[in-house]
């Protein structure tokens, strides 16, 4: 019933479909993690061309030797392709090698035990011309299994690793490493001494495969829940990230209506001496003294627009909060334009106002950008249909949007600095109170944000 011929086409087969197949299920696992997802072959492409030409030079693929240096070329590649949380790769890396040949091994273990019992029944053995295709057969279960249970644990890792965009530090890289470690440790021990039995026996190890299986089983259970772990601590940093902002704002508009009860400290000052400023006016005219009354009248004026402010946009405490970033974009050398009213007639709180004026002000203040020859400008402006509220805020820009898929927002530098990054999402959650939503679009250098917000009445 030998033949060695057919025995290695078949492994042949196998073993270039594996690869392939293989690679393809490592490439959709860092898919997700890249900040162009399309590059993802790039993996695919090293990963398996490494391993058949490994193959090629005599270094059987099914080993770890052929597989470590297979990811490791797959590792470069990503990191020439993406220059970014090196920490996040290689544990992508680390748990894609563990997963491989955990699945791996637990294919093999039901090949063997199918195997086996399909060439001692008595069909088998009175066909004895059968036992290539029960082998071809055999061969394409071990690549469908394979591949299957290693598809289903990628869309696990995919499914719990929420904050795909978070860095990993060096000790979350150490913490998550531990199950890994672990796993094809123990599978390295098992898979020696299980290759050692059948050797000597000629027989596969029954009871103990099947405790192998679960050993396998729950190593690949371990690294799903340690990671389910990390993730729920990134929800709570997170959480008191967006806390600490969101006692930041709150900070802030007290500062707004402090200022707003100077304002209006101020207009009514002006207001009380308004009587003896106009019984002046009206004796420097009434004495032929036009260029003194003149003179006053100008002073007037520029006090009524100091204490006014620059910007009218039907509330004090827009009012204040426009002024600020008006005169902080100015003082970048940046053209700054409004025409923001407030909806009085409406539900719109003040304070959800706001915050949203402030963090899409922040944002446009920090990365407006001049192109050639043009000094770099902002805008904001409202509009209203029915009870739909707008509020566009452009401002110019020249760089590139990377993008979080996962929070469908733009990712950039400052997603580094702590407090910062959250903005866009804390305008989403306002914008969602108010059945609203934003969208955000970068055409002719120029970052646009629209804040949708539906009013009642």
């Amino acid at each position: 019933m030998e033949n060695t011929q057919f025995v290695d086409l078949a492994d042949g087969m196998l073993l270039v479909a594996e690869q392939i197949l293989t690679g393809y299920c490592f490439s959709r696992l860092m898919r997700p993690f890249l900040a162009q997802p399309r590059k993802s072959w790039h993996v695919w492409a090293a990963y398996a061309m490494t391993m058949l030409s490994l193959w090629a030079m005599q270094l059987y693929p099914r080993s770890s030797t052929a597989t470590g240096i297979s990811i490791l070329v797959a590792f470069l590649v990503l990191c020439l392709t993406d220059k970014r949380n090196y920490e996040q790769k290689v544990f992508l890396c680390a748990a894609f090698f563990s997963l491989c040949w955990l699945s791996y091994a637990i294919t093999e273990i039901l090949f063997d035990s199918l195997y086996s019992f399909a060439t001692h029944t008595d069909y088998i053995k009175a066909h004895p011309h059968l036992w290539q295709t029960l082998y071809l057969a055999m061969c394409l279960f071990h690549l469908l299994h394979a591949m299957t249970l290693m598809s289903v644990f990628v869309w696990c890792i995919l499914k719990v690793y929420i904050y795909k965009s978070a860095n990993m530090t060096k000790k979350e890289l150490c913490l998550l490493l531990i199950p890994l470690f672990t796993g094809i440790g123990g599978f390295e021990i098992i898979h020696y001494y299980r290759n050692f039995y059948i050797l000597a026996t000629e027989e596969t190890t029954g009871t103990y495969d099947i405790r192998t299986l679960l050993y396998y089983i729950v190593s690949m259970a371990a690294v799903a829940v340690v990671l389910g772990l990390y993730q729920s601590i990134k929800a709570r940093q997170e959480e008191r990230l967006q806390n600490e902002v969101l006692a930041a704002q709150i900070d802030s508009i007290r500062h707004h209506i402090g200022q707003v009860e100077d304002l209006y400290q101020s207009i009514r000052a002006i207001r009380h001496d308004m009587a003896n400023h106009l019984l002046t006016l009206e004796s420097l005219y009434g004495g032929n003294q036009t260029e003194e009354a003149r003179a006053y009248s100008a002073d007037l004026k520029a006090a009524l627009a100091g204490a006014a402010g620059g910007i009218g946009s039907g509330h004090p405490v827009t009012d204040v909060i426009l002024q600020e970033w008006k005169d902080a974009a100015t003082k970048k050398g940046m053209r700054f334009h409004s025409s923001f009213f407030y909806p009085t007639d409406s539900a719109i709180n003040a304070f959800d106002l706001s915050v949203i004026l402030n963090n899409a002000l922040q944002n446009a203040v920090e990365y407006a950008t001049g192109q050639s020859q043009t000094e770099p400008f902002i805008s904001i402006h409202t509009y209203r249909r029915n009870n739909a509220y707008l509020i566009e805020v452009n401002n110019s820009f020249s760089g590139h949007l990377q993008w979080d898929t996962q929070r469908e927002l733009p990712a950039t530098s400052k997603e580094k600095k702590e407090g910062h990054g959250y903005g866009l999402s804390n305008i989403r959650k306002v914008a969602g109170k108010y059945a609203g939503d934003i969208v955000i679009d970068l055409k002719e250098g120029m970052f646009c944000l629209c804040v949708m917000l539906i009013m009642q009445k």
